[in-house]
């Protein structure tokens, strides 16, 4: 990979001008300045700069004095904006240093392969209850607590089997827990049950039974069921999300004690099941398992913790990889302005996909996040709206000549953006003969074509409607330039050609889409109004407020309606495409929605790395869970 050349002398065509004669007589580089097309400068920099020329003029010769004086006028003197961004609170070096018990080093080959051995065994174990589980209702227990504990991967062929068994399950008599228990698992595997599994539990008048509020565990089920629905089924699901949500509320209004079940109704009206991303729901179920389950799954406990820090360990041996490129790639000296979050962009990736045997994605899926970040940042807050105009074209270009008449930081963004793109492309080219170098092409094109968009409004002060916002905003997210990337990376998982990655990207356009506006508009929730106070073009909540002179608060309960019907429509379209989809699309687009929520939470969760999203990261990727030997 070709690494662009940092902290040099600027190589720009004005350098023979004047860079020779700036570079080492000032304490300020003056070609780094002037390449960049502006000079950064504050009051006192303004009042030297007469005494800088002079020193400039001393040193060339007489036509060169002239076309320096003529680039000095056309200059603009501006400020730059910057958002401020604190520094990482993970050093590379820090990262290095993760380590487990589980971690596979020379020194505790013997103890991994002790546990390697031990955690076959419990697989093997766990298999077996799919013999011995005969029930409708134990099924469903099992199929839940493998998915929640974060082994399903292990059993996919059991579970499928399982799953089309409760299928062909027509017993009439099941309660309310398991009724809606049994339309969740269903759902959750693309099948379309009728919402009329719930008539039996309504009034004449089409109501739910109000004797039901006694029943916390079955109003439970029903409100994880509710978050599986689609427009279609807006007025059924609808009332059983309002029913369950009250007396769930008015349950826990009378209790002032916690114990496991009130602390799992907190959670769940908190943020429902569904919406969960993956690997902070395995480590939340893990601790809340032991009392909740029947005596003949509690193998899955001890299966589910080994397998975690197991996982663990991997994840920390890609994070230690991805801290040495990181520290290589060098933005974080080159491009101050931007973010430095390498560990927060890998929680992208992990939440994507987990999952052990995708180290390659989870590796060059933070890379590409990394680097969208970088070029976020730039179009944002750093670069002016004529530098950026070349940026755009040059990635158009996909070209290192294109390069040329971009400034020194821009290249730096440019030249690894290039290398990035062209060495997946050279992979994937190697490994299984396929050139997919134009899909990522278009890909980074559009995400930048989309930024520019965003870039224009902002230099004219355009206000855009909320369905104008929306219709780029969904594309400059980077949710369809992730999904693709991460797509192509599993290609060998996906048996990919490039036919089948045509019909995916054809038939996946909803999915991809309304995933992509899920991950925009829980961005907006979290990080608008901080991004609004540094001067960014308005979001999504800015946009509602502006077009319908209404208040924040009302808003933002807009746009959080506007999320619950993107998470309908995405269940929509699972369902109408699981017959022409694979499962690793479906699951990854399901996967950046859930990530997406997970971040942006509590705020904005990558500008601001400390509170929620440090000890998230701490539990996920530093801690293991004690195991008792």
């Amino acid at each position: 990979m070709k690494k662009a050349k940092q902290n040099a002398c600027p190589d720009d065509d004005e350098k023979d001008v004047f860079g020779r004669c700036c570079y080492f007589q000032l304490d300020i580089s003056l070609s780094v300045l002037f390449s960049t097309g502006y000079l950064a400068v504050s009051v006192c920099f303004q009042t030297m700069l007469p005494m800088m020329m002079k020193v400039a003029f001393s040193t060339v010769s007489q036509p060169d004095k002239w076309r320096l004086m003529m680039m000095m006028m056309n200059r603009v003197v501006k400020q730059r904006r910057s958002a401020n961004y604190h520094p990482s609170i993970w050093n590379p070096e820090l990262i290095e240093s993760f380590t487990t018990d589980y971690t596979l080093m020379f020194v505790r080959i013997h103890q991994y392969e002790l546990y390697a051995g031990r955690l076959e065994k419990l697989k093997q174990e766990a298999k077996e209850l799919f013999a011995s589980t005969k029930g409708s209702y134990d099924r469903l227990k099992l199929i839940d607590s493998l998915q929640r504990l974060g082994v399903a991967y292990h059993f996919e062929q059991e579970i499928e089997e399982a799953v089309n068994l409760l299928t062909k399950d027509d017993n009439a008599i099941k309660d309310l827990n398991e009724t809606a228990f049994h339309f969740r698992i269903l759902r959750e595997h693309g099948h379309s049950i009728s919402t009329d599994v719930f008539d039996k539990f309504k009034k004449v008048d089409g109501r739910f039974d109000e004797s039901l509020e006694a029943d916390i565990t079955g109003l439970l089920s029903l409100f994880e069921a509710s978050f599986l629905g689609s427009v279609e089924e807006e007025d059924v699901l609808e009332e059983a999300k309002s029913f369950s949500t009250k007396h769930l509320n008015d349950y826990l209004l009378g209790k002032l004690e916690t114990n496991i079940l009130t602390e799992k109704l907190q959670q769940s009206l908190h943020i429902p099941l569904y919406w969960r991303m993956q690997r902070n729901e395995a480590q939340n179920f893990i601790n809340l398992y032991p009392t909740d389950v029947p005596k003949n799954l509690v193998v899955l406990l001890e299966l589910a913790k080994l397998d975690y820090n197991l996982v663990q360990s991997i994840h920390q041996k890609e994070l230690k990889e991805l801290a040495r490129w990181w520290r290589e790639l060098g933005f974080h000296e080159t491009l101050t302005f931007s973010r430095d979050r390498l560990m927060e962009n890998y929680l992208w990736a992990m939440g994507i996909v987990f999952e052990p045997q995708f180290t390659k994605c989870r590796i060059e899926l933070t890379k590409f996040v990394c680097i969208l970040t970088a070029i976020d940042d730039m179009y944002d807050i750093y670069g002016s709206l004529e530098e950026l105009e070349l940026f755009t074209d040059a990635v158009k270009r996909w070209d290192t000549g294109a390069m040329e008449k971009l400034p020194y930081y821009m290249k730096i963004c440019y030249l690894a953006m290039l290398n990035f793109g062209n060495d997946l492309a050279y992979d994937i080219l190697k490994n299984h003969g396929l050139n997919f170098l134009s899909y990522i092409k278009n890909e980074w094109a559009n995400l930048c074509g989309s930024y520019l968009v965003e870039a224009r409004w902002f230099s004219r002060g355009h206000k855009p409607t909320l369905k104008e916002y929306l219709g780029n905003a969904w594309t400059s997210v980077g949710g369809p330039a992730a999904i693709v990337h991460a797509y192509l990376l599993q290609a060998e998982e996906c048996n990919l050609t490039e036919h089948s990655l045509i019909n995916c990207l054809k038939d996946g356009y909803e999915i991809i889409y309304w995933s992509s506006l899920i991950a925009r508009l829980s961005n907006d929730l979290g990080t608008s109004m901080a991004e609004i106070k540094r001067g960014d073009v308005a979001k999504s909540v800015q946009c509602c407020m502006n077009e319908e002179g209404i208040s924040a608060e009302e808003a933002r309960e807009r746009i959080q309606g506007l999320l619950n019907y993107s998470w309908k429509k995405l269940n929509e379209n699972r369902i109408a495409k699981s017959n022409c989809l694979p499962n690793t699309m479906v699951n990854m687009c399901l996967n950046m929605a859930r990530t997406a929520q997970c971040i942006y939470q509590h705020g904005d969760g990558i500008g601001s790395a400390e509170g929620v999203t440090k000890d998230r990261l701490v539990s996920l990727i530093v801690e293991p869970i004690p195991i008792e030997q």
